[in-house]
């Protein structure tokens, strides 16, 4: 039998065990709420702020970005190439569905890859890795993107541009096919594309183009395509259609093929409203009804200027707008610096064996034509090994000081390797 004193003991050590969970229960709800977003982490990390981006650096976390409208507005920054191999179908999260729920944030690529991205959809609008983009995408490259759609605006990278930005971005080996408003890059854009490409094969019936399927109020500048086109009508190299007074296509080009039907053009098939400035096309062209080799039709309210086209490259001696030259006069500089082109700070040209390309296509170390980091580029850094004073603009060292620190050295070399047999992007 317990004394008095005895049980004095036993509820002395309840209480105090009772206070101990207490104070325990306390400290672990102070820590909870201290630290909630402990236990509310996404993606690889970040708040999804300017200074803080939500990372992605798994086809997961790119899949669940589609999967979350209410981040459709916050900064992402891609941390890794992935490939989305394992999603086939329609299993992928499109981002950005309509135009009152699109893409209003900022997603930066870091100059990283997404490989193999894969979408077949029976969707009537917007179908690519982005639906709907009125914010931004820049630094993304799409490796063999596929993308099948029944419907219209379809592109690899966004379905439609909507007075959104898309910078530094590509498709590459890209396969895609829809209805209407089908590009390489881009479906329809209503915003602003800049200094991007496409190579591949692009399909569908009507506005179709290798870059952009129809350009409404929006512009192309320092881009370019390579993908090959088909379609029935509005059918361009480059851009399938230019329908807006605003709309333009600046300093760029095509060398795909375009094949169609009526509004056939290497550059674009039909400037209905809208301009071409400074840009020329150099690949296969045919078709049965207003066929150029730069441009199909251009009424009224479009414009075409300084432009050029390949005659004997596209087949094509006639075109409704732009200058018509021969391969020998488009891979000569004086025929472009003849039309106000810049070769200062955007265009370069290895004359007599290619067409001009953008300046920020070249590698950094390529160095002398022909295109490309060979043996040539090699010889002439080994020339100018050492070198130094070369000034901030490089030019005492022709180039080669990559690094910019004043001299050429080991730093430089490290650079030249790392870009060995590198090509022109």
């Amino acid at each position: 039998m317990y004394s008095l004193g005895n049980m004095e003991k036993e509820k002395g050590k309840r209480k105090k065990a009772k206070a101990f969970y207490f104070l325990l229960f306390t400290f672990l709800l102070f820590l909870i709420c201290l630290f909630p977003f402990s236990a509310q982490a996404k993606y690889e990390g970040g708040a999804g702020t300017e200074s803080n981006p939500y990372l992605i650096h798994t086809a997961e976390q790119m899949n669940e970005i589609g999967a979350t409208p209410a981040d459709w507005n916050k900064h992402f920054k891609l941390t890794a190439d992935i490939d989305m191999s394992d999603y086939t179908g329609a299993a992928y999260n499109i981002i950005g569905t309509t135009t009152t729920e699109s893409f209003s944030g900022v997603f930066d690529g870091n100059d990283c890859e997404i490989l193999n991205f894969s979408l077949t959809t029976t969707h009537e609008f917007y179908t690519g890795l982005f639906g709907v983009v009125s914010g931004e995408v820049k630094n993304l490259g799409l490796v063999r993107p596929n993308v099948v759609a029944q419907g219209s605006r379809v592109g690899s990278l966004a379905g439609l541009l909507d007075q959104g930005n898309i910078t530094g971005c590509y498709a590459g080996s890209a396969r895609v096919s829809g209805d209407d408003d089908v590009g390489g890059l881009v479906g329809r854009n209503a915003g602003r594309i800049f200094r991007s490409y496409s190579t591949g094969n692009v399909s569908g019936d009507a506005f179709i183009g290798g870059l952009v399927g129809l350009l409404t109020d929006g512009t192309v500048n320092t881009s370019y395509s390579k993908a090959d086109v088909s379609g029935n009508r509005n059918i361009g190299g480059l851009v399938g259609k230019t329908g807006n007074e605003i709309a333009a296509v600046t300093n760029s080009y095509a060398t795909g093929s375009a094949t169609g039907d009526v509004y056939v053009g290497g550059l674009v098939g039909q400037v209905e409203r809208g301009a071409a400035h400074r840009s020329y096309s150099a690949g296969g062209v045919s078709g049965n009804q207003y066929v150029g080799g730069l441009t199909g039709h251009v009424r009224v309210l479009g414009r075409v200027t300084n432009s050029l086209w390949d005659t004997e490259a596209s087949g094509q001696s006639t075109s409704a707008g732009g200058i018509g030259k021969t391969t020998t006069e488009m891979r000569t500089i004086s025929t472009f610096t003849d039309a106000g082109w810049d070769f200062w700070q955007i265009w370069t040209i290895c004359e007599g064996m290619n067409y001009p390309t953008f300046q920020w296509q070249i590698p950094p170390t390529d160095f002398q034509c022909p295109d490309g980091v060979d043996f040539i580029d090699f010889a002439f850094f080994a020339a100018r090994w050492h070198r130094q004073g070369c000034g901030p603009g490089n030019g005492n060292c022709e180039g080669t000081d990559v690094d910019q620190s004043g001299s050429v050295d080991f730093s430089d070399l490290e650079i030249f390797a790392a870009r060995w047999m590198e090509g022109v992007q």
